[in-house]
């Protein structure tokens, strides 16, 4: 390759043209010829030159949209409290908590000391600390911001501290490439030990002693796969492998179990896993299996001492699709499966997702999810998977559509902490007390027996009597310049899709807008993994309603809200669901009164660009724009080499194309890139990031080259590429703001909506 076979137009209005250089593949009696595979060489300088190239054209075609975007970067500015930090969460001995400070970057780790009184309840209530002051006794962990100094990307990946606090291992990313160095430091005399972990994985976990600190590998397609202990002083090269998993198509991880007392390993796939624990008091023992593989079950496991006895808490779906929970000794380890005795502690319900569960020393903490909502629950651990089992019970809130989510616990604690949010509601952080057998009326196992009044926008601050429990309120994320929660409205619509099927939608706008389908539109959707878009405030999203667009969520199939059914449904040879509710959902929005159909645009990242893709050519005269964040265009292509970053481990969400030839056409039918056609596409915007490692930045770079061959239509399609970013663009959350004024600046401006409401 040479300099002179790009072409590099000096005028940066027009679209940089890549030269081409013809590849087939062929598969399943089907050759498909590619010509700009050649943009994949990272290393080639003519890639670079040309992505540079693909940036001078999209600063140049988006130059007069700077302005709104510096005013959509403002807004978000001036709505955040930038002096600001989290509830400090206890373990052990201490409080930790993180800082942000104005015009900083980055969080500042802290933590002070606990005391412990004898009230448990007055022990685990963190102690007030001022944004901006000084706080006695307060020890920085890692400073962000000093860490990121003349660096091109930060980013953390996991954090450890000692059982005794002496010690705090940090992973840092400092490419945007999601592989990390860990450092350990000695937090009595601020030095750095002299222990150096290179491309590391996420995950930090330090064993009770301290001396051992477990840690992740991954493979060279980026699939974590090994994992290793590593004795404090001693050589990295004589690090243990403590697991290695040599399926290409499994992923693994590790985690403390919730009492600390076992190292829990994780493999497994979207459709079965196998666990293993390591228990720190026998450690001679090895890992200890707990359901093999070959048994086909998806569960999670929880290892812990119920009266003095070894149990496992399996969170599974065995004879249950939407999953349950079950009770096991762990003296049945090792038996045919079929022959154990598995009590049942939460029975599987066709309408209720059990997402998971945990333990504290007194409670089972359990997260289900019914009818697209998530909430947390909690069972008395006395009598557990027993006829004397005690009903589950929790809080529950007044908006029709919010979160709640755990947001971490210590075993020892009297209390969970509680996540809470909605479209109208900023974040909240809420301490549950768990309740004891006096507290919990008999027979109330919904946990609706009353009403948090923190469910009703900005009020509600004070302390909360609810079901079984007290609901204490720590926090509420500020919006500054008079945010008020009436000003605006948030709906559950339905569309049909053409198999009949109701998809949710979730319907946020001004108060205030008129429907005389004069307004403008934007819909998002991601549909894959199923993974849920919950309800969740927006600061940024603000910006968007105060120019009076109506916001859709689509909650379409391929996603988890309304049950494994709904995953299911939108996976594999179903994949096509997942676009095809999009597009019921744009046609709703179209013919809901609320906006005028000629000004819809459509975001979505990741898979969800996959999906914009998808519908593009789909349905192209549907929308005045689309974004594509970090998209997966080129999914065949990617699915087709076990070699690239975790290819293998999209088998189990798409189909194995390589050895399946009716997977292999279907998902050539749907692939964005294989699909484009000469029709007139809308004005569409590729996000990425260079040293992305789940989306590799050849698949826009590919795209967008493909889409301006082939369209009819004269909008500009361009691509935005961060240099120095990753999955999720460039670091430090000032850049973060940038790129969402970014986006929220393209759209809004084809669609026409670019001055703010009165």
């Amino acid at each position: 390759m040479t300099d002179a076979s790009l072409t590099t137009p000096p005028d940066r209005a027009l679209p940089p043209v890549a030269k081409k250089v013809p590849v087939t593949r062929t598969h399943h009696g089907d050759t498909f010829t590619d010509s700009f595979e050649w943009l994949r060489d990272k290393e080639n300088p003519e890639v670079k030159a040309h992505l540079e190239a693909e940036q001078a054209y999209t600063d140049a075609v988006t130059a007069d949209q700077e302005p709104l975007r510096q005013a959509i970067f403002d807004e978000i500015k001036s709505r955040t409290q930038e002096t600001d930090l989290s509830v400090p969460s206890r373990k052990d001995g201490w409080w930790y908590y993180t800082r942000t400070e104005e015009g900083k970057a980055y969080g500042v780790h802290c933590r002070v000391r606990a005391a412990d009184t004898g009230n448990p309840v007055q022990d685990w209530t963190p102690p007030v600390i001022e944004a901006g002051a000084e706080m006695p006794g307060e020890q920085i962990l890692l400073d962000g911001n000093a860490e990121a100094e003349g660096k091109p990307f930060f980013s953390l990946g996991g954090a450890a501290v000692t059982r005794d606090g002496h010690l705090y291992a940090y992973a840092q990313d400092n490419a945007g490439d999601e592989v990390f160095t860990v450092r350990i430091k000695d937090l009595r005399s601020g030095e750095l030990l002299d222990d150096v972990i290179e491309h590391v994985f996420y995950g930090l976990v330090f064993a009770p002693d301290g001396n051992t600190l477990f840690y992740m590998l991954a493979d060279e397609s980026w699939r974590p796969y090994q994992v290793k202990s590593h004795v404090l002083g001693t050589p990295v090269a004589a690090d243990e492998v403590l697991y290695q998993e040599d399926d290409v198509a499994m992923w693994t991880g590790f985690e403390l179990s919730a009492d600390r007392r076992a190292l829990v390993v994780s493999i497994g796939c979207s459709e079965y896993s196998e666990s293993r624990y390591l228990r720190f008091d026998a450690p001679e023992a090895g890992l200890q299996m707990v359901i093999p593989r070959a048994e086909n079950v998806l569960y999670d496991a929880e290892p812990f001492l119920l009266d003095g006895v070894e149990k496992i808490l399996l969170t599974h779906n065995r004879d249950a699709v939407n999953s349950m929970i079950s009770l096991l000794d762990a003296a049945e380890l090792g038996r045919p499966v079929a022959e154990q005795q598995w009590a049942t502690v939460v029975e599987h319900d066709d309408d209720v997702r059990v997402n998971g569960a945990t333990v504290t020393a007194t409670h089972m903490v359990l997260s289900v999810r019914q009818d697209t909502i998530e909430r947390v629950q909690v069972i008395e651990l006395s009598g557990l998977g027993t006829p004397a089992q005690s009903p589950a019970v929790g809080a529950a809130f007044e908006e029709e559509l919010y979160t709640t989510s755990m947001g971490g616990s210590d075993y020892e604690a009297p209390v969970i902490r509680l996540g809470y949010t909605s479209y109208l509601t900023p974040p909240r952080i809420y301490d549950y007390v768990l309740p004891s057998g006096s507290d919990n009326p008999a027979g109330d196992s919904s946990g609706q027996g009353a009403r948090a009044a923190a469910g009703t926008g900005a009020g509600g601050t004070g302390t909360t009597d609810v079901t079984g429990g007290e609901l204490l309120l720590r926090k509420e994320s500020p919006v500054l310049g008079g945010y008020s929660p009436t000003d605006y409205v948030a709906e559950r619509e339905w569309a049909q899709a053409p198999d009949g099927t109701r998809v949710p939608l979730s319907v946020i706008r001004r108060a205030d807008l008129h429907r005389d389908s004069s307004n403008a539109g934007v819909i998002y959707g991601y549909g894959s993994y199923e993974v849920s878009m919950d309800p969740a405030f927006s600061i940024a999203r603000l910006s968007l309603l105060d120019r009076g667009i109506v916001f859709v969520v689509a909650h379409i199939r391929g996603g988890g809200e309304m049950g494994r059914h709904w995953y299911e449904q939108g996976k594999k040879t179903d994949k096509k669901n997942t676009f095809t509710d999009f597009i019921a959902g744009t046609d709703w929005l179209a013919g809901s009164g609320w906006v005028d159909p000629e000004r819809i645009a459509a975001i979505g990242g990741s898979a969800g660009g996959l999906l914009m893709g998808a519908v593009a050519n789909l349905a192209p005269e549907k929308f005045a724009a689309v974004v594509a964040q970090v998209p997966f265009v080129d999914a065949l292509t990617t699915i087709l080499d076990p070699e690239l970053p975790l290819s293998a481990l999209e088998w189990e969400e798409w189909g194995n194309p390589i050895t399946d030839a009716e997977v292999y056409h279907y998902m050539k039918d749907y692939t964005p890139y294989e699909n484009i056609r000469p029709v007139a596409y809308p004005r569409i915007a590729a996000v990425t990031s260079f040293n992305d490692t789940r989306v590799l930045y050849v698949e826009p770079a590919k795209w967008v080259q493909a889409l301006r061959e082939t369209t009819t239509g004269g909008e500009p399609i361009v691509l935005k590429i961060e240099m120095d970013g990753g999955h999720g663009g460039a670091s430090g959350r000032y850049e973060g703001w940038k790129m969402r004024a970014w986006d929220y600046a393209f759209v809004a401006d084809a669609v026409g909506a670019t001055e703010l409401l009165g």
